[in-house]
């Protein structure tokens, strides 16, 4: 696939962006995602150790962040 810059930039228009996540559900999934994210955080300082560090804090950690973005975008704060 030998294309130039040229010829992608020409043929940009024809296929326009369709993102993962629409519009209208941004809301929706940041809110679960945050909602998520707390309960994990709640599970894991009831109980802290170094074995549910991977199992509570990290994905807690991801859906909070996941969820902030997308809770932005929801409200019209693009990142």
């Amino acid at each position: 696939m030998d294309s130039s810059l040229l010829e992608i930039w020409q043929t940009a228009p024809g296929s326009p962006f369709l993102p993962t996540v629409g519009k209208g559900s941004q809301f929706l999934v940041g809110f679960i995602l945050l909602l998520l994210g707390l309960s994990l955080t709640g599970a894991f300082a009831l109980n802290r150790s170094f074995f549910n560090l991977p199992i509570y804090g990290v994905p807690a950690s991801l859906a909070i962040a996941f969820g902030t973005v997308y809770m932005f975008c929801a409200v019209g704060v693009y990142v």
